[in-house]
């Protein structure tokens, strides 16, 4: 081989290791690129991107809900003025839809038209999507007091499951929103309307998932019938008051036997659904019923039921009564089987079910 012909073969080889080298080299680059990009992207969300809202909801989660330790409420300047918890509550109440009052024969005929039957919900668990949005003054005629007690749960029954039911979909949310990272604008303005109705500190996440949660069917239809005598009280009535809520701030019904200086009124309420949303929103906000929520997120945390016998011994503050009150809601809660209605779930409404409410 001559001196040429070397010359030639070894061009050619330098030629070839330098193509090899280029191409790890870029490969090598590539790679490090496509590596190292995202650990940078993460690192400037985290350090410089302000515009999410961001928490550490999903460490509270794992290393708290998950570890079997339960959530302290936080009460500290948690004292939310009435008109501030209640003000979606006191907007529908502003309605000027006028709500037609049926009479019992009326409501009677509505019930067998749908075919709405309580031995059948304590069967099924499910409930007719009926809403009533008055009680018919003559319920206190009904001198058949098993008849009276049949009206009235039919006419609360789906009242009540169906705000436990918002409750519940509303705790999945937040739940859903605990297992990120970072809230999305939308995601951040539900939880501010949430914490405002909850009386709950702005990211005080633990306080919130505290109280957003449901009361048990049976403890709301047996406060329903102690405050209303089975929906036969002036309260009732005249105002659509079911659970005897004192107001300050909102319209009400002065109680014929209040002492002089007592500047308290029962709140009045446009429709008994909304009634219902209040009740849920006063045992879930109230400082007076602390030990209540306390009691249902250790029942929570042990994967039990809610049971409306052990959460009824935390209303002693309710009613003046004290543990008298407690006794007679137990005694109604247990005469009438009203647990039989706990796990009950609302069936889908139908256009056949709306023309004939």
């Amino acid at each position: 081989m001559n001196l040429k012909t070397i010359r030639v073969h070894k061009r050619l080889k330098n030629k070839v290791l330098n193509i090899f080298t280029r191409f790890f080299l870029s490969a090598f680059i590539v790679l490090s690129f496509f590596y190292t990009a995202p650990i940078f992207i993460n690192f400037a969300d985290k350090n410089f991107n302000n515009k999410e809202f961001t928490n550490n909801s999903k460490n509270i989660l794992n290393n708290t809900l998950n570890k079997g330790k339960t959530f302290k409420e936080d009460d500290t300047g948690q004292q939310s003025e009435e008109i501030d918890l209640l003000y979606d509550i006191l907007e529908e109440n502003n309605s000027e839809i006028n709500l037609v009052r049926y009479t019992t024969s009326e409501i009677n005929a509505l019930f067998n038209e749908v075919k709405y039957d309580l031995n059948e919900v304590r069967d099924t668990k499910l409930v007719k999507p009926i809403d009533i949005g008055l009680l018919p003054n003559e319920i206190k005629k009904i001198g058949n007091t098993k008849k009276r007690k049949e009206m009235f749960i039919k006419i609360v029954l789906p009242l009540i499951v169906k705000e436990n039911n918002k409750v519940r979909v509303d705790r999945k949310r937040l739940f859903m929103i605990l297992s990120k990272n970072s809230n999305t604008d939308i995601e951040k303005k539900w939880l501010e309307k949430k914490y405002k109705q909850y009386g709950v500190k702005q990211n005080n996440l633990s306080t919130l998932k505290i109280r957003m949660d449901e009361i048990p069917v049976s403890l709301a239809i047996a406060q329903a019938a102690k405050e209303t005598g089975w929906g036969t009280s002036r309260f009732a009535l005249k105002g659509n008051a079911l659970f005897g809520q004192w107001t300050w701030s909102g319209d009400g019904l002065k109680p014929k036997n209040a002492e002089k200086g007592e500047e308290h009124k029962v709140m009045k309420f446009h429709s008994l659904q909304l009634s219902v949303r209040a009740y849920l929103r006063n045992l879930n906000t109230h400082s007076s019923y602390k030990s209540l929520r306390r009691a249902r997120t250790e029942l929570r945390n042990k994967n039990k039921p809610l049971d409306s016998i052990i959460l009824s011994n935390h209303l002693d503050k309710y009613a003046e009564t004290g543990t008298e009150y407690i006794e007679v809601l137990q005694k109604i809660i247990t005469q009438n089987n009203l647990k039989d209605f706990d796990e009950a779930r609302m069936l889908p409404s139908s256009k056949d079910l709306e023309s004939l409410i």
